[in-house]
Parts: C-alpha cells; structure tokens; sequence
C-alpha cells in the first residue's frame, strides 16, 4: 500500500453550473411541452390586472379593422367613437368600487379604435384585448395603459371577450367580426352562459343585406324566436337607449348584480346541464 497521502478536497473548485428553473428556461417556455402553461397564463396575467383595475364587467364593441374616418364606411368610425364616448360617461354613475360597463374593444385599428378612443375621450378606462396577426392588428393609442393585452391564441382572446361583458355592439365588419359575433350568438342562443347579454346590430342596411336572416329562418337553420336574441339600432341615441334599457333592467332584476366588494371581474358561470335535465 502506498503511504502517499489522501489530497484534502479542494471546496475552492467551481461547481457545476445549476440548470435552468424551469420557469425561467425560455427554451422550455417556448416548447410544445409547455403550451398549458401559455395558455394558463393568457388567463391569469389579464386576471391579475383587470382584478387591480377593479373591473367588473365590460361593454364589448367588435367591427372592422379596415374602417377609418376617411373610408367608404367611415360614418361607422365616428359614430362607433360617438357611442363609446357615451357609454363611458353613463357607466360612471354606476361606479362604486367597481368599475362598470367599460368599453371593451379588440385592441387594433378602425372600429377598435373608434371604441377605445370614446372612452378615452369621456376619460375612463377602456380595454383592448389585442392578437398578434401578419397585418392590421397593433394595439392602439387610446386604451388605458394598464389595460392592454396582447393573446397568441384566439380561444384565450374569445373567453376574455364573452366571460365579462354585460353587451355587445357590432359594427359593420368582416371575417373576424362575424366570427366574434357568431361566437356569442351561439352561446346566447344555447344558454351556455349563465347571465343575460345584450347585443346590438349597429348598422341595419349593412347586417340586413350581408346576412339574409329570414332565409335562415325560412330553411329552418334558425328559430324565428333566435332574431330576439339581438337588437339592430342605427344610431348612436338609439343603441344607448338599449343598453341604458336593458342593462338597467338586468341590474334590477333577478341577475342584479352582488355586492361591490365581491370578486372582481365578474366573470360569468358557465351553465352546466346534469343527468335529470335541469340546469346549474
């Protein structure tokens, strides 16, 4: 055996270095692995702002990207900015709290930023839920600060759209407008949310002549009783006049709103059907 002696460690060498936390390895964050937990967080980070800004429910407007002062439909700007403005100052007197009816937009240009430049115009807070897209979508100048999201996925972006808002105004629009339209009135129409919404067609000649309603009806697509589902208004005095009505009705009546302090925002409750047929 050798009598040369045992070397003491040496505790001055460099460890090895530490991986990555899982939640700061952006490689990993960016994985098909790790898509939950974008879309978890396409839930919890507006959660977490809207609950600071003390956001209760919304006042949602959809309409075309493509439509500017300038523009052929460009009526629609003003009077879509028109409306919003108005909203905004009588959702004030509703303002405990909380934070009631805010106008709530997709976040990007035309009837977007008509919405969120007439709340900003009325000085109150205003939301824009926007999505990256090739073209047209960047957010616009006017929502409030804190206020402004950005969403990869247009299932997070839906949610975010249907689950707060108390109404719906639809501006004249394209593809994605109807998509967002269809997308409430179906859930309107089956009952899937538990709460009353209010939805506005603004723009009678245009929705009248780019979807034929009494043909659906006439095939038997839809019930006559589905065109009670929405309003058409033509004006921005008219559409007020709906939604003061309505709205009002719905905040004294059986759905009335809880107290001020309870959770906030007041996301909807799905309604699920049990085995004896009746609804929670």
């Amino acid at each position: 055996m050798s009598d040369k002696p045992i070397p003491a460690p040496d505790h001055t060498a460099a460890h090895p270095a530490r991986p990555s936390l899982a939640y700061l390895n952006d490689p990993f964050l960016e994985s098909p692995d790790a898509r939950p937990l974008r879309i978890l967080s396409e839930y919890l980070e507006p959660l977490s702002h809207l609950r600071r800004q003390r956001i209760r429910d919304t006042v949602v407007f959809f309409g075309s990207a493509r439509i500017h002062e300038d523009s052929p439909l460009g009526k629609y700007y003003t009077e879509a900015r028109t409306l919003a403005s108005m909203v905004t100052t009588w959702a004030k007197t509703f303002r405990e709290r909380t934070y009631r009816f805010v106008v709530c937009s997709g976040g990007g240009p035309g009837i977007m930023e008509a919405a969120n430049r007439g709340a900003s115009d009325a000085k109150g807070k205003n939301i824009g839920l926007n999505i990256g897209l090739p073209f047209e979508q960047f957010p616009n100048p006017y929502i409030t600060r804190e206020l402004s999201f950005e969403f990869h996925y247009f299932f997070m972006r839906k949610f975010w759209f249907a689950y707060m808002a108390k109404a719906l105004v639809v501006f004249p629009g394209g593809f994605g407008t109807m998509d967002e339209m269809f997308e409430i009135l179906t859930l309107a129409q089956t009952q899937k949310i538990k709460k009353k919404m209010t939805i506005i067609l603004y723009g009678s000649e245009f929705w009248k002549e780019v979807i034929n309603f009494d043909a659906l009806i006439k095939y038997g697509t839809i019930a006559a009783d589905d065109m009670k589902l929405f309003h058409f208004a033509d004006t921005p005095e008219a559409a007020l006049e709906i939604l003061q009505r309505t709205l009002t009705e719905e905040l004294e009546g059986p759905h009335a709103a809880g107290p001020v302090d309870e959770e906030v925002p007041a996301i909807a409750p799905s309604v699920i059907p049990v085995v004896d047929g009746s609804k929670t």
